[in-house]
């Protein structure tokens, strides 16, 4: 298929794709990183995108750079540098507007040396737990901490994948990128007075959710603990943990079983069930039911309720049969000793996103329990196998606390609750903050260009063990670099097709006869409202070469256009998708679709007040 055979020009051909990808984006129903690969595959058909180099993005300097700050953000996590941060975090008072402060102020100011979605996961724990124990709602603190987190993305070059781009794309384009520290003077000022909105007022904007504090009483957990006694004449008497779970067509979670007084987890038995085993297990009134209904198990009753006048004479008849059962009535609680209750979040890139109980196998592959799943701040109430995890769910899981950490990783799950401080060695720590230093001098020198030096730091952070390579590995996140290398050749068909050039005409003759300052407002609002619907970093690629257009129109520097698309593709404060970080507070907030902009337009007009005064000092027309 060519141009020439569908009678279309090449710019008619990329505001299509465009349109489509556009639409895509914000329907949610595939992935981010698969639309954009669409996007980018239907180009080539199309012959917009030359197919030599449809693939030449996965080594564009701007994917290696964002990848490789990924793997040293995790190295710094992983050394310890930020649980000792957060340690002192944990010390703030009972004072909200501190606790506002500490915590936004942390997250904006690790959120300029490390990927903004890594400094949000670290802190969010550390918010939840604060208002545990401070009785505070945490949807007073975590919707400031999302949006802390994108204002320190906007003081570094390696702070937000956006700043990463709108350097490269400098490069390119004039032979010289944007410094590690280009973006400082502005984005400190929007910072700070972003910081200071937030404490005083913003946080006042956000919904008070009540009852989010207490897992207890978003999930109701302690009346689902149950033991089950398997007798000669139920039906599970035979029947291993799986076949017991196929009979009963549900994915009710067995989290021990207890033999002889020898408990096993349940994801660990693999024998079949005998007569006098006891099932510990979290089961409501509707799952009870289905046990004995179908299976023959029933709940063994507490000693005080055994309790009959009559208890003694009715004894003296009874048979053997009947003893042995009041026997196992007697016993005392399983022991859940090593079985760690946890909730976590579904995060963005997690593999559970649309998927069910059955079809991840949680607990044959994971040893994990679902126990229960919240979403918009209350439990949902329908059975856990028919449940699909959605962005943002958080979920009450049960398993063993040795391998519950590298589970919950591999699920892309973020802990919420019971996060132990681990803090990093000595050694670790120190040598993790002397390469990223080294890496961020070379760049301040010019010694080596961004991705290089960014690379280097990642490839001795793992070589030196601060990191071991596995985790580097799953620290690089695949949906984003997929997704920059599939748009940056669309955003480049978009240029050389002609098609940036015509949306500048159309803003020129639009602000022809305003001032230049009055077409920066209009580019700021239109990528500020682009990254509210897509990906931050793909609002990036396709405002450059419309800012570079457009400045080249009005025969101005390009730099204060490059730098509103900048500032205003990381300013997604209006939507929960717009960003990472928006979404991971969703569940745990407790908060709805519109929730989001009570705070974030506010916020975001005081960014455009402050950036547009701001470029235009630092760097003038």
């Amino acid at each position: 298929m060519t141009l020439e055979s569908l009678g279309l020009a090449p710019s008619t051909l990329v505001f299509v794709v465009l349109g489509i990808t556009l639409a895509a984006f914000m329907w949610g129903r595939f992935r981010y990183d698969l639309v954009a690969l669409a996007a980018l595959l239907g180009s080539v058909m199309l012959g917009l995108v030359p197919a030599e180099a449809a693939f030449m993005g996965f080594g564009h300097p701007a994917v290696i750079t964002v990848a490789a700050v990924l793997v040293l953000s995790r190295g710094f996590e992983r050394s310890g540098v930020v649980d000792i941060i957060a340690d002192q975090v944990l010390k703030v008072g009972e004072r909200l507007l501190l606790q506002l402060l500490v915590l936004v102020g942390t997250v904006v100011v690790l959120s300029g040396v490390m990927n903004n979605v890594g400094a949000l996961a670290l802190l969010l724990p550390v918010a939840m737990r604060l208002a545990r124990e401070h009785n505070t709602s945490p949807s007073l603190l975590l919707m400031p901490l999302a949006f802390g987190s994108l204002l320190g993305g906007l003081t570094t070059l390696i702070g937000t994948p956006p700043n990463i781009i709108i350097a490269t794309y400098r490069g390119s384009v004039t032979g010289e990128s944007f410094g590690m520290f280009s973006f400082a003077p502005v984005g400190i000022a929007v910072a700070l007075v972003g910081l200071v909105f937030i404490v005083v007022v913003g946080w006042r904007l956000t919904p008070k959710r009540s009852g989010q504090a207490s897992t207890e009483e978003m999930f109701d957990t302690a009346n689902y603990l149950v033991e089950l006694n398997v007798t000669e004449a139920s039906k599970a008497n035979g029947l291993t943990l799986q076949q017991l779970r196929d009979e009963l067509e549900e994915t009710i979670p067995v989290l021990a079983v207890v033999r002889d007084d020898d408990r096993r987890a349940g994801y660990n038995f693999h024998g079949v069930l005998k007569e006098g085993d006891i099932l510990l297990l979290e089961a409501g009134p509707d799952e009870l039911k289905l046990l004995e209904d179908k299976v023959g198990l029933s709940a063994i009753a507490e000693p005080e309720d055994a309790n009959d006048g009559n208890e003694n004479a009715e004894s003296a008849n009874d048979s053997p049969q009947d003893k042995d059962a009041q026997d196992a009535d007697q016993r005392q609680p399983v022991n859940t000793e090593g079985l760690q209750l946890i909730e976590a979040v579904v995060r963005n890139d997690s593999i559970m996103v649309n998927r069910s109980v059955r079809q991840l196998r949680l607990n044959q592959q994971f040893g994990l329990h679902l126990v229960a799943v919240a979403r918009d701040g209350g439990r949902l109430k329908q059975r856990l196998r028919d449940i699909r995890f959605q962005t943002g769910d958080v979920l009450l899981l049960q398993g063993s606390e040795n391998e519950m950490s590298e589970s919950l990783s591999t699920l892309g799950c973020l802990p919420l609750a019971n996060r132990e401080l681990h803090l990093g060695q000595p050694r670790k720590l120190a040598m993790s903050i002397g390469i990223f230093a080294l890496a961020i001098m070379a760049m301040m020198f010019d010694l080596l260009p961004a991705a290089v030096a960014m690379s280097t730091a990642a490839l001795i952070s793992l070589l030196i063990g601060v990191l071991p390579l596995r985790e580097g590995y799953q620290a690089i996140d695949g949906p984003v670099i997929v997704l920059l290398a599939a748009m940056l050749p669309v955003g480049e068909a978009l240029e050389t097709s002609g098609g940036a050039e015509i949306i500048a005409d159309a803003l020129l003759r639009f602000g022809v006869e305003w001032p230049i300052i009055v077409s920066l407002v209009g580019l700021f609002i239109i990528s500020m409202l682009l990254s509210n619907v897509v990906n931050n970093a793909a609002a990036a690629l396709l405002m450059a070469p419309i800012a570079a257009s457009l400045a080249s129109g009005f025969d101005v520097s390009m730099d204060p256009f490059l730098m509103v698309v900048a500032v205003s593709a990381s300013c997604a404060f209006l939507t929960p998708i717009g960003h990472q970080s928006n979404t991971l507070v969703l569940g745990p907030g407790g908060y709805r679709f519109g929730d989001y902009w009570k705070l974030g337009l506010p916020l975001s007009l005081v960014v455009l007040a402050v950036a547009i005064p701001m470029i235009l000092w630092v760097w003038p027309l």
